[in-house]
């Protein structure tokens, strides 16, 4: 699907190569990384300096720390902290049958979750058609908050990440509520501002649901006074009209998200505007978009385009054409496993073996993207520690 961040679809083989061991010199390298002036650590955690607070290039933990816990857990989420990420993708929104937010990737939970070992909601399984696509599975819209609750969370991807089964079962699914108080927990504990990044997912197909996630999330982020210019929570979205909504109501810096050239955003289909992201990364598209929002989340691809072998090309302009009308670049999504990574930068052929990702690291940073989507955290911060330092 176009409107998702994802070059991710399991692979078939299931190899159990070597995993970087988390020992205490790579937290400590990243925990060094940050580097903020004691005047920027002090602005950051009172939100005084909204993203100019943030470390460049930003390591955005992409689900959290995806690459070593079931995405879109509160374990995910700690472990991206622990790591030193800059900021925590905390939330992909979707909506419960009640209302509620919640956490995950897709509203079809059927890979995320361990939903199908429940014989009580076998019923529930459905075909749909999300943005064009008939998908078939478990919907959180067809769940109440309290039955998402009995569900446990599983890796989505075990092909690539075996070792991430090892934590299958061991959390629920958060709401976004949860997300916002644990974010103010964190901020305490640490003494630093925890940021998140939560995406707003499939926004149309809700709307026409009766279940609009935009008046949703401004109302969370009054609550917990977290709807201002430099508060700690950035929005994204892949509709650009559903930006354009958060516009009005909320004054939280916020991202169009933009995936392959051709696409087009499902909302531009449902309203019969026949522009697609090629468009949209335009010098007039991207003046449009920075007249309603702070950035733009593009596809790697859209940064430097890949040839018919998967290697790496010449970058395009769009990093200098979006910094032109004043928009931050935060592309998705680089992985260390091998299928995840441009051609020439992979080591040998296994599913889940890693390769030479701080060489495709430094390749996008060269760019002068601004920050960059990994499920992988620990290793962004060592491949910006490299980059800034050479």
């Amino acid at each position: 699907m176009g409107t998702q961040k994802s070059n991710e679809q399991p692979q078939d083989q299931a190899h159990t190569g070597r995993r970087a061991l988390l020992g205490a010199a790579v937290l400590g390298a990243g925990g060094a990384v940050l580097g903020l002036s004691g005047t920027a650590r002090a602005d950051a955690r009172h939100g005084g300096r909204g993203m100019k607070s943030l470390p460049v290039p930003t390591i955005v933990a992409h689900r959290g720390a995806s690459g070593y816990r079931p995405e879109h857990t509160l374990g995910s989420y700690q472990l991206a902290l622990d790591m030193g990420a800059d900021i925590v993708e905390a939330g992909d929104l979707v909506p419960t049958k009640d209302g509620h937010l919640v956490c995950r990737h897709e509203p079809e939970i059927g890979g995320t979750t361990d939903v199908a070992d429940h014989p009580e909601f076998a019923d529930r399984k459905k075909t749909k058609t999300l943005d064009g696509v008939p998908t078939t599975g478990w919907f959180t819209e067809d769940f109440t908050l309290a039955e998402l609750k009995t569900l446990r969370a599983t890796e989505r991807i075990p092909a690539n990440r075996p070792h991430n089964t090892l934590y299958n079962g061991r959390w629920e699914i958060p709401t976004f509520e949860e997300v916002l108080q644990w974010q103010d927990e964190q901020t305490r504990k640490r003494g630093k501002q925890v940021w998140i990044y939560p995406e707003l997912k499939h926004p149309t197909y809700f709307r026409k649901l009766g279940l609009p996630l935009e008046e949703r999330v401004a109302k969370l982020l009054r609550k917990y006074r977290r709807d201002r210019w430099n508060s700690p929570v950035i929005l994204q979205s892949f509709e650009p009209t559903s930006i354009q909504r958060l516009h009005k109501l909320v004054d939280n810096p916020l991202v169009v998200l933009l995936s392959g050239a051709s696409t087009r955003p499902w909302d531009f289909v449902e309203n019969g505007d026949p522009r697609t992201v090629a468009d949209l990364i335009k010098p007039a598209g991207l003046r449009e978009i920075a007249s309603y929002a702070q950035g733009i989340g593009p596809t790697l691809d859209l940064i430097i385009p890949k040839d018919s072998a998967g290697n790496l090309t010449r970058p395009t302009t769009l990093v200098a054409d979006a910094h032109k009308v004043g928009l931050k670049l935060h592309p998705w999504t680089l992985r260390n496993e091998n299928p995840f990574l441009p051609a020439n930068f992979r080591k040998g052929t296994d599913a889940d073996a890693y390769g030479d990702v701080f060489g495709a690291y430094k390749a996008y940073f060269a760019t002068g993207i601004d920050g960059i989507f990994t499920d992988h955290p620990d290793t962004g911060l060592l491949a910006r520690e490299a980059f800034v330092n050479n």
